[in-house]
């Protein structure tokens, strides 16, 4: 059975444990209000963006003058998945989610005979990863110094996937992300763009007729590119959102947690206390009886 002072000594680290927990889970709302904003405000944008490239890839996607980007190298022998997850923990299951969907993805391709090489963004995925993928890995990107997300970041990072692309290193690309639905939903996506897979607007919804110049094609060739950041720039924002909700939610719990830890144990401090009192008045009381 554990001393007074051992007792003592650990409700006073639940205590500070708890005290950090509950700092950590106010600096993660106080993130998550920006985060959510700036991936509810890319939103709009980004469904648009991919509704007239859909339109576009539509048009041309069946002519054998379609940029490369759209229409593919013909073939899905080696498949590249770039898996996005925090540079830090403390958020729950948020970089395991992705990492279990990455793996799964992985597993299957392997199955199937297909090449898979994998690009990491985020310290906490690559680790998950490396255990069963390691000789698979090809790169990594490091976006621990980086305080806010920009599209300059997802730039960096579309730039280096098309230059491994245009270099012939593999004819898919999927990325992998968390999409976020609220603070205790986040839904692990993966999302092809390479080839560009983008949806058509249905006959029930309102069409958009323009007239492109100088063609659909040439505005194509320029714009799929974009369109490869921007889904990358997309997926990082509700990463980061997802990140902050993930991690004010695990707070919230560790806080709560330790709490009833405190409890549990203040109640054991007091009983061997009160124990050890009583032995003491019985030691007192029987040695004046002896006397």
């Amino acid at each position: 059975m554990p001393s007074l002072k051992d007792l003592k000594n650990r409700i006073d680290s639940v205590k500070s444990t708890r005290k950090i927990t509950k700092a950590m889970q106010m600096v993660a709302a106080a993130k998550l209000r920006r985060a959510q904003d700036a991936a509810e405000a890319a939103r709009p944008y980004t469904e648009r963006f991919n509704a007239v490239m859909g339109g576009l890839a539509a048009s041309v996607g069946g002519s054998d003058s379609a940029p490369l980007l759209l229409k593919g190298t013909g073939k899905d022998d080696v498949h590249m998945l770039v898996v996005m997850t925090a540079e830090r923990g403390l958020c729950g299951g948020f970089n395991s989610s992705i990492a279990k969907l990455a793996r799964t993805h992985a597993q299957k391709l392997v199955s199937e005979g297909k090449t898979v090489k994998i690009l990491t963004v985020g310290k906490k995925g690559r680790e998950q990863i490396k255990r069963d993928f390691g000789d698979h890995l090809v790169g990594h990107v490091d976006l621990s110094e980086v305080k806010r997300i920009g599209y300059k970041d997802a730039a960096g990072i579309a730039q280096d996937v098309l230059g491994r692309f245009e270099a012939g290193e593999f004819d898919v690309a999927t990325i992998f992300y968390n999409e976020f639905q609220s603070v205790i939903s986040q839904i692990p996506t993966a999302q092809q763009i390479i080839p560009a897979a983008y949806e058509t607007e249905s006959e029930g919804d309102e069409a958009t007729l323009y007239d492109y110049e100088p063609s659909e094609e040439a505005i194509l060739a320029d714009l799929l590119p974009r369109g490869v950041a921007t889904q990358i720039f997309a997926a990082l924002l509700e990463n980061g959102a997802s990140e902050q909700g993930a991690r004010m939610s695990a707070m919230d719990n560790a806080t709560r947690n330790a709490g009833d830890m405190i409890d549990r144990l203040t109640i054991e401090y007091n009983r061997s206390r009160q124990a050890v009192i009583t032995n003491e008045l019985i030691e007192i009381i029987s040695g004046a009886e002896a006397l």
